[in-house]
Protein backbone atom coordinates (compact mmCIF):
# COMPACT_ATOMS: atom_id res chain seq x y z
CA UNK A 1 0.00 0.00 0.00
CA UNK A 2 0.93 3.61 -0.36
CA UNK A 3 1.51 6.05 2.44
CA UNK A 4 -2.09 7.23 2.03
CA UNK A 5 -5.54 5.72 2.17
CA UNK A 6 -7.07 7.39 -0.87
CA UNK A 7 -8.15 4.97 -3.60
CA UNK A 8 -8.98 5.95 -7.18
CA UNK A 9 -12.28 4.41 -8.28
CA UNK A 10 -12.34 3.94 -12.05
CA UNK A 11 -16.13 3.74 -12.35
CA UNK A 12 -17.08 7.33 -13.17
CA UNK A 13 -14.26 8.39 -15.49
CA UNK A 14 -14.53 11.55 -17.61
CA UNK A 15 -15.94 11.12 -21.09
CA UNK A 16 -15.52 12.87 -24.39
CA UNK A 17 -18.06 12.17 -27.13
CA UNK A 18 -19.46 9.28 -25.07
CA UNK A 19 -16.15 7.45 -24.66
CA UNK A 20 -13.65 7.64 -21.82
CA UNK A 21 -11.30 10.61 -22.23
CA UNK A 22 -8.03 8.72 -21.80
CA UNK A 23 -5.82 11.79 -22.09
CA UNK A 24 -7.61 13.43 -19.19
CA UNK A 25 -7.52 10.19 -17.20
CA UNK A 26 -3.74 10.03 -17.73
CA UNK A 27 -3.32 13.46 -16.17
CA UNK A 28 -5.53 12.48 -13.25
CA UNK A 29 -3.56 9.26 -12.74
CA UNK A 30 -0.25 11.14 -12.85
CA UNK A 31 -1.34 13.56 -10.13
CA UNK A 32 -2.75 10.74 -7.99
CA UNK A 33 0.45 8.70 -8.15
CA UNK A 34 2.74 11.69 -7.70
CA UNK A 35 0.81 12.52 -4.52
CA UNK A 36 1.87 9.20 -2.99
CA UNK A 37 -1.25 7.09 -3.62
CA UNK A 38 -1.30 3.75 -5.43
CA UNK A 39 -4.69 2.02 -5.10
CA UNK A 40 -6.84 1.82 -8.25
CA UNK A 41 -10.20 0.06 -8.34
CA UNK A 42 -12.02 -1.24 -11.41
CA UNK A 43 -14.36 -4.15 -12.23
CA UNK A 44 -15.14 -6.58 -15.02
CA UNK A 45 -18.58 -5.02 -15.48
CA UNK A 46 -17.69 -1.30 -15.36
CA UNK A 47 -18.52 0.18 -18.74
CA UNK A 48 -18.66 -3.31 -20.26
CA UNK A 49 -14.89 -3.55 -19.94
CA UNK A 50 -14.09 0.07 -20.77
CA UNK A 51 -12.85 0.75 -17.24
CA UNK A 52 -10.33 -2.12 -17.29
CA UNK A 53 -9.10 -1.00 -20.71
CA UNK A 54 -8.76 2.55 -19.40
CA UNK A 55 -6.62 1.18 -16.54
CA UNK A 56 -4.42 -0.46 -19.16
CA UNK A 57 -3.95 2.70 -21.24
CA UNK A 58 -3.67 5.25 -18.43
CA UNK A 59 -1.77 3.24 -15.81
CA UNK A 60 -0.42 -0.17 -16.77
CA UNK A 61 1.25 0.78 -20.07
CA UNK A 62 2.77 3.90 -18.52
CA UNK A 63 4.12 2.83 -15.13
CA UNK A 64 6.17 -0.06 -13.73
CA UNK A 65 3.93 -2.81 -12.36
CA UNK A 66 5.23 -2.26 -8.81
CA UNK A 67 4.34 1.45 -8.91
CA UNK A 68 0.65 0.88 -8.28
CA UNK A 69 -1.87 -1.60 -6.85
CA UNK A 70 -4.88 -2.64 -8.91
CA UNK A 71 -8.17 -4.16 -7.79
CA UNK A 72 -10.86 -5.65 -9.99
CA UNK A 73 -13.98 -7.69 -9.37
CA UNK A 74 -15.65 -10.89 -10.52
CA UNK A 75 -19.27 -10.07 -11.26
CA UNK A 76 -21.81 -12.89 -11.46
CA UNK A 77 -22.70 -13.64 -15.06
CA UNK A 78 -25.46 -15.56 -16.76
CA UNK A 79 -24.91 -18.32 -17.63
CA UNK A 80 -23.03 -19.09 -14.45
CA UNK A 81 -20.64 -21.34 -16.35
CA UNK A 82 -18.85 -18.20 -17.57
CA UNK A 83 -18.01 -16.90 -14.12
CA UNK A 84 -14.54 -18.43 -14.09
CA UNK A 85 -13.73 -16.80 -17.42
CA UNK A 86 -13.96 -13.30 -16.01
CA UNK A 87 -10.50 -13.26 -14.43
CA UNK A 88 -8.92 -14.36 -17.71
CA UNK A 89 -10.80 -11.67 -19.62
CA UNK A 90 -9.94 -9.01 -17.02
CA UNK A 91 -6.24 -9.89 -17.29
CA UNK A 92 -6.42 -9.73 -21.09
CA UNK A 93 -8.24 -6.40 -21.12
CA UNK A 94 -6.01 -4.72 -18.58
CA UNK A 95 -2.71 -6.44 -19.41
CA UNK A 96 -2.06 -6.21 -15.68
CA UNK A 97 -0.16 -9.56 -15.35
CA UNK A 98 -1.84 -10.04 -11.96
CA UNK A 99 -4.28 -8.25 -9.66
CA UNK A 100 -3.16 -7.03 -6.27
CA UNK A 101 -6.74 -7.22 -4.99
CA UNK A 102 -9.47 -9.43 -6.45
CA UNK A 103 -13.04 -9.23 -5.22
CA UNK A 104 -16.19 -11.26 -5.56
CA UNK A 105 -18.57 -8.46 -6.42
CA UNK A 106 -21.57 -7.51 -4.25
CA UNK A 107 -21.87 -10.78 -2.34
CA UNK A 108 -25.38 -11.08 -0.89
CA UNK A 109 -28.14 -13.57 -0.21
CA UNK A 110 -29.36 -12.98 -3.76
CA UNK A 111 -26.22 -14.34 -5.44
CA UNK A 112 -24.49 -16.49 -2.85
CA UNK A 113 -25.84 -19.70 -4.40
CA UNK A 114 -24.15 -18.89 -7.71
CA UNK A 115 -20.78 -18.30 -6.03
CA UNK A 116 -21.16 -21.52 -4.03
CA UNK A 117 -22.35 -23.70 -6.90
CA UNK A 118 -19.43 -22.63 -9.08
CA UNK A 119 -17.02 -23.11 -6.17
CA UNK A 120 -15.70 -19.62 -6.77
CA UNK A 121 -14.21 -19.49 -3.27
CA UNK A 122 -11.91 -22.37 -4.20
CA UNK A 123 -11.24 -20.79 -7.60
CA UNK A 124 -9.88 -17.53 -6.19
CA UNK A 125 -7.59 -19.41 -3.79
CA UNK A 126 -6.30 -21.48 -6.70
CA UNK A 127 -5.64 -18.32 -8.71
CA UNK A 128 -3.86 -16.84 -5.71
CA UNK A 129 -1.57 -19.86 -5.56
CA UNK A 130 -0.79 -19.34 -9.27
CA UNK A 131 0.17 -15.72 -8.60
CA UNK A 132 -2.61 -14.17 -10.66
CA UNK A 133 -4.16 -12.75 -7.49
CA UNK A 134 -2.18 -11.35 -4.57
CA UNK A 135 -5.07 -10.87 -2.13
CA UNK A 136 -8.75 -11.78 -2.46
CA UNK A 137 -11.88 -10.64 -0.70
CA UNK A 138 -15.38 -9.50 -1.54
CA UNK A 139 -17.56 -6.42 -1.71
CA UNK A 140 -20.71 -6.63 0.34
CA UNK A 141 -24.22 -5.18 0.42
CA UNK A 142 -26.27 -7.08 2.97
CA UNK A 143 -26.88 -7.47 6.69
CA UNK A 144 -24.21 -7.73 9.39
CA UNK A 145 -25.63 -11.13 10.32
CA UNK A 146 -25.02 -12.43 6.81
CA UNK A 147 -21.53 -10.92 6.81
CA UNK A 148 -20.83 -12.81 10.01
CA UNK A 149 -21.93 -16.04 8.31
CA UNK A 150 -19.76 -15.44 5.23
CA UNK A 151 -16.65 -14.64 7.24
CA UNK A 152 -17.10 -17.75 9.37
CA UNK A 153 -17.50 -19.91 6.27
CA UNK A 154 -14.62 -18.24 4.38
CA UNK A 155 -11.99 -17.10 6.89
CA UNK A 156 -9.34 -17.02 4.13
CA UNK A 157 -10.76 -13.77 2.73
CA UNK A 158 -8.19 -11.15 3.66
CA UNK A 159 -10.29 -8.03 3.18
CA UNK A 160 -13.87 -6.83 2.79
CA UNK A 161 -15.15 -3.88 0.78
CA UNK A 162 -18.01 -2.12 2.56
CA UNK A 163 -20.28 0.84 1.89
CA UNK A 164 -19.39 3.30 4.63
CA UNK A 165 -20.15 7.00 4.89
CA UNK A 166 -21.37 9.30 7.60
CA UNK A 167 -24.92 9.40 6.19
CA UNK A 168 -25.24 5.58 6.21
CA UNK A 169 -23.31 4.94 9.43
CA UNK A 170 -26.50 4.29 11.42
CA UNK A 171 -28.85 3.79 8.44
CA UNK A 172 -31.07 0.76 9.27
CA UNK A 173 -31.09 -0.26 5.60
CA UNK A 174 -27.32 -0.14 5.01
CA UNK A 175 -26.08 -0.79 8.59
CA UNK A 176 -22.59 0.51 7.80
CA UNK A 177 -21.45 0.63 11.40
CA UNK A 178 -22.62 -2.88 12.25
CA UNK A 179 -21.01 -4.37 9.12
CA UNK A 180 -17.77 -2.52 9.88
CA UNK A 181 -17.74 -3.90 13.41
CA UNK A 182 -18.29 -7.47 12.18
CA UNK A 183 -15.41 -7.20 9.70
CA UNK A 184 -13.08 -5.80 12.35
CA UNK A 185 -14.11 -8.51 14.82
CA UNK A 186 -12.84 -11.03 12.27
CA UNK A 187 -9.61 -9.07 11.82
CA UNK A 188 -10.27 -8.14 8.19
CA UNK A 189 -8.77 -5.17 6.42
CA UNK A 190 -11.44 -2.88 5.02
CA UNK A 191 -11.74 -1.07 1.71
CA UNK A 192 -14.46 1.58 1.77
CA UNK A 193 -16.77 2.22 -1.16
CA UNK A 194 -19.34 5.00 -1.47
CA UNK A 195 -17.64 7.27 1.11
CA UNK A 196 -19.25 10.22 -0.68
CA UNK A 197 -22.40 8.18 -1.41
CA UNK A 198 -22.18 8.34 -5.19
CA UNK A 199 -21.19 12.00 -5.05
CA UNK A 200 -24.25 13.11 -3.10
CA UNK A 201 -22.20 14.04 -0.02
CA UNK A 202 -20.04 16.31 -2.16
CA UNK A 203 -23.20 18.40 -2.43
CA UNK A 204 -25.00 17.62 0.83
CA UNK A 205 -28.35 18.87 2.05
CA UNK A 206 -28.46 22.59 2.80
CA UNK A 207 -28.58 22.30 6.58
CA UNK A 208 -25.43 20.15 6.49
CA UNK A 209 -23.64 22.71 4.34
CA UNK A 210 -24.29 25.40 6.93
CA UNK A 211 -22.85 23.24 9.72
CA UNK A 212 -19.74 22.31 7.74
CA UNK A 213 -19.02 25.87 6.61
CA UNK A 214 -19.59 27.28 10.08
CA UNK A 215 -16.90 24.98 11.47
CA UNK A 216 -14.38 25.18 8.60
CA UNK A 217 -15.22 27.51 5.70
CA UNK A 218 -12.28 26.32 3.59
CA UNK A 219 -12.91 22.56 3.74
CA UNK A 220 -14.75 20.96 0.82
CA UNK A 221 -17.85 18.93 1.56
CA UNK A 222 -16.19 15.87 0.02
CA UNK A 223 -13.28 16.21 2.44
CA UNK A 224 -15.59 15.75 5.41
CA UNK A 225 -16.95 12.52 3.92
CA UNK A 226 -13.59 11.05 2.92
CA UNK A 227 -11.90 11.96 6.19
CA UNK A 228 -14.75 10.40 8.18
CA UNK A 229 -14.21 7.12 6.34
CA UNK A 230 -10.41 7.25 6.46
CA UNK A 231 -10.43 7.94 10.21
CA UNK A 232 -11.75 4.44 10.93
CA UNK A 233 -9.27 1.82 12.13
CA UNK A 234 -8.41 -1.04 9.82
CA UNK A 235 -9.17 0.87 6.63
CA UNK A 236 -6.57 0.33 3.90
CA UNK A 237 -8.26 2.33 1.12
CA UNK A 238 -11.11 4.80 0.76
CA UNK A 239 -12.39 4.76 -2.81
CA UNK A 240 -13.40 7.92 -4.57
CA UNK A 241 -14.90 7.65 -8.04
CA UNK A 242 -13.12 10.69 -9.40
CA UNK A 243 -14.39 12.01 -12.72
CA UNK A 244 -12.34 15.18 -13.30
CA UNK A 245 -9.02 16.77 -12.40
CA UNK A 246 -10.60 19.13 -9.86
CA UNK A 247 -11.80 16.19 -7.79
CA UNK A 248 -8.36 14.58 -7.86
CA UNK A 249 -6.74 17.85 -6.82
CA UNK A 250 -9.18 18.38 -3.97
CA UNK A 251 -8.97 14.81 -2.67
CA UNK A 252 -5.18 14.71 -2.82
CA UNK A 253 -4.92 18.08 -1.06
CA UNK A 254 -6.35 16.82 2.23
CA UNK A 255 -5.58 13.09 1.98
CA UNK A 256 -1.89 13.54 1.14
CA UNK A 257 -1.05 14.60 4.69
CA UNK A 258 -4.05 12.89 6.21
CA UNK A 259 -5.31 14.00 9.61
CA UNK A 260 -8.09 12.01 11.32
CA UNK A 261 -11.18 13.90 12.41
CA UNK A 262 -10.79 15.67 15.74
CA UNK A 263 -13.41 15.76 18.50
CA UNK A 264 -14.94 19.01 17.28
CA UNK A 265 -15.30 17.67 13.75
CA UNK A 266 -16.93 14.49 15.05
CA UNK A 267 -19.51 16.62 16.84
CA UNK A 268 -20.35 18.35 13.56
CA UNK A 269 -20.64 14.96 11.83
CA UNK A 270 -23.05 13.73 14.52
CA UNK A 271 -25.31 16.72 13.92
CA UNK A 272 -25.20 16.14 10.17
CA UNK A 273 -26.01 12.45 10.64
CA UNK A 274 -29.16 13.44 12.53
CA UNK A 275 -30.17 15.63 9.60
CA UNK A 276 -29.82 12.74 7.17
CA UNK A 277 -31.96 10.48 9.32
CA UNK A 278 -34.73 13.06 8.97
CA UNK A 279 -34.11 13.83 5.28
CA UNK A 280 -36.92 12.87 2.87
CA UNK A 281 -34.55 12.43 -0.13
CA UNK A 282 -34.45 9.15 -2.01
CA UNK A 283 -31.01 7.69 -1.13
CA UNK A 284 -30.09 6.72 -4.70
CA UNK A 285 -26.40 6.93 -5.65
CA UNK A 286 -26.96 6.48 -9.42
CA UNK A 287 -24.91 3.28 -9.53
CA UNK A 288 -27.31 2.04 -12.26
CA UNK A 289 -27.20 -1.56 -11.07
CA UNK A 290 -30.99 -1.53 -11.38
CA UNK A 291 -31.33 -0.37 -14.98
CA UNK A 292 -29.79 -3.11 -17.19
CA UNK A 293 -32.34 -5.66 -15.97
CA UNK A 294 -35.37 -3.38 -16.03
CA UNK A 295 -37.83 -4.97 -18.52
CA UNK A 296 -39.54 -1.63 -19.10
CA UNK A 297 -36.39 0.48 -19.58
CA UNK A 298 -37.28 2.94 -16.84
CA UNK A 299 -34.39 5.36 -16.13
CA UNK A 300 -34.79 4.82 -12.39
CA UNK A 301 -31.79 6.81 -11.03
CA UNK A 302 -32.57 9.78 -13.24
CA UNK A 303 -36.23 9.80 -12.19
CA UNK A 304 -35.11 9.76 -8.56
CA UNK A 305 -32.63 12.57 -9.23
CA UNK A 306 -35.46 14.73 -10.53
CA UNK A 307 -37.60 14.01 -7.47
CA UNK A 308 -34.67 14.79 -5.16
CA UNK A 309 -34.35 18.26 -6.64
CA UNK A 310 -37.69 19.00 -4.99
CA UNK A 311 -37.11 17.04 -1.80
CA UNK A 312 -33.66 18.51 -1.15
CA UNK A 313 -33.67 21.93 -2.72
CA UNK A 314 -37.32 22.80 -3.34
CA UNK A 315 -36.48 23.30 -7.03
CA UNK A 316 -39.87 22.48 -8.53
CA UNK A 317 -39.30 23.89 -12.01
CA UNK A 318 -35.82 22.39 -12.30
CA UNK A 319 -37.19 19.03 -11.22
CA UNK A 320 -40.00 19.08 -13.77
CA UNK A 321 -37.63 20.12 -16.53
CA UNK A 322 -35.20 17.32 -15.67
CA UNK A 323 -38.04 14.80 -15.46
CA UNK A 324 -39.30 15.72 -18.94
CA UNK A 325 -35.81 15.19 -20.36
CA UNK A 326 -35.36 11.92 -18.50
CA UNK A 327 -38.49 10.19 -19.77
CA UNK A 328 -37.57 11.04 -23.36
CA UNK A 329 -34.83 8.42 -23.00
CA UNK A 330 -37.01 5.73 -21.40
CA UNK A 331 -40.40 4.87 -20.05
CA UNK A 332 -42.11 6.83 -17.26
CA UNK A 333 -42.38 5.41 -13.73
CA UNK A 334 -45.92 4.07 -14.22
CA UNK A 335 -44.58 1.59 -16.79
CA UNK A 336 -43.23 -0.43 -13.84
CA UNK A 337 -44.62 -3.99 -13.68
CA UNK A 338 -43.37 -4.58 -10.11
CA UNK A 339 -41.03 -7.43 -11.08
CA UNK A 340 -38.80 -6.45 -8.11
CA UNK A 341 -35.48 -7.12 -9.90
CA UNK A 342 -34.43 -3.56 -9.10
CA UNK A 343 -35.13 -4.01 -5.40
CA UNK A 344 -33.23 -7.29 -5.24
CA UNK A 345 -30.11 -5.69 -6.67
CA UNK A 346 -30.23 -2.19 -5.14
CA UNK A 347 -27.22 -1.71 -2.82
CA UNK A 348 -29.08 1.01 -0.93
CA UNK A 349 -32.06 -1.16 -0.05
CA UNK A 350 -34.46 1.35 -1.61
CA UNK A 351 -38.10 0.32 -1.97
CA UNK A 352 -37.83 1.23 -5.63
CA UNK A 353 -41.36 0.33 -6.66
CA UNK A 354 -42.94 2.48 -3.95
CA UNK A 355 -40.65 5.36 -4.87
CA UNK A 356 -41.53 5.07 -8.56
CA UNK A 357 -45.20 5.30 -7.63
CA UNK A 358 -44.39 8.39 -5.56
CA UNK A 359 -42.47 9.97 -8.43
CA UNK A 360 -45.24 9.28 -10.94
CA UNK A 361 -47.81 10.73 -8.59
CA UNK A 362 -45.75 13.89 -8.12
CA UNK A 363 -44.76 14.54 -11.73
CA UNK A 364 -47.79 13.22 -13.58
CA UNK A 365 -50.47 13.92 -11.01
CA UNK A 366 -50.04 17.68 -11.14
Amino acid sequence: MSNGKLGFGLMRLPQKENVIDIEQVKKMVDLFLSSGFTYFDTAYAYGEGASERAARDAIIKRYPRNAFTLATKLCKLEPQSKMREELKISLQRSEAQYFDYYLLHAVSRNNIDAFNEQKIWDFVKEMQQKGLIKRWGFSFHDTPEFLEQILKEHPDASFVQLQINYADWNNPQIQSRACYEVARKHGKDIVIMEPVKGGTLADPIEEAKHLFKAYNPSASYASWALRFAASLEGVIAVLSGMSNMEQVEDNCSFMKEFQPLNSGEYEVIKKVQSLYVESPRIPCTACHYCTPGCPKNIPIPEVFAARNLVLEKGDVEGAKSLYREVIKEGNPPNACIACHQCERICPQGIKVIDKLVECHSYFEGK
